[in-house]
């Protein structure tokens, strides 16, 4: 027999990115200085940026672990995850890589042409990895959206 829950759909889709931080004024300091607006329903323990139709959520890391109950709140290690900003040009990753670093990040790898285009990476001042990529490969529409 089906359950009644197989019917229901599940659709290729993100709403949140959810980031542990160590400090949340910090972190969320460190976004708004690469240019990015807080939304207006963030609070202290909660910072939320629209990122259209997408928001990443920075909370205290010690909340999110026991919240995902993991044991390990400190984020050692290589957690395998990274999240991309795909720049509009090659000349624009050195940029972006440069911003976050006066904002506080740092510089992982440099912006290096690879065999698919430009890219380099950085981590925030937590931690996260980002990597800031240009290829022609990739398709974005008028509003800048990826099209997979």
């Amino acid at each position: 027999m089906k359950s009644p829950l197989s019917s229901l759909p599940f659709r290729q889709r993100m709403h949140l990115i959810l980031l542990g931080v160590d400090d949340v004024g910090r972190s969320a300091a460190f976004y708004e200085a690469l240019g990015w607006t807080r939304a207006a329903t963030s609070h202290a323990g909660f910072v939320k940026f629209d990122l259209g139709g997408y928001a990443l959520a920075l909370l205290p890391r010690a909340d999110f672990a026991r919240d995902a109950m993991a044991n390990d709140s400190s984020g050692s290690g290589f957690s395998g995850f990274a999240l991309v900003y795909l720049a509009r040009s090659a000349d624009e990753v050195p940029r972006i890589l440069a911003r976050a670093v006066e904002a506080g990040g740092t510089l992982v790898k440099p912006a290096t042409i690879t065999q698919w285009g430009v890219a380099g990476y950085f981590r925030d001042p937590d931690g996260h990895l980002f990597e800031v990529d240009h290829e022609d490969t990739w398709v974005l529409d008028e509003s800048y959206h990826l099209v997979v």
